[in-house]
């Protein structure tokens, strides 16, 4: 995340932010919103925790094959 930069007081109640920022913060809302899609990434960490998984280099050697 950026840093924020304060240029004398703020009383009006809002804040300026990049668009890319925006679109950021947005995106993360979207992902943290999505209960399927949560679950779906606290398996694979669960997954990735217990050894469950294939590194890039396996999964290459087996589609080729």
């Amino acid at each position: 995340m950026s840093e924020a930069k304060i240029f004398g007081e703020h009383k009006s109640g809002w804040v300026t932010i990049s668009t890319d920022e925006y679109e950021s913060m947005k995106s993360t809302i979207d992902v943290l919103s999505d209960s399927e899609l949560m679950e779906q990434i606290r398996d694979s960490k669960a997954d990735y925790r217990d050894g469950n998984f294939k590194n890039v280099r396996e999964l290459i050697d087996e589609n080729v094959k």
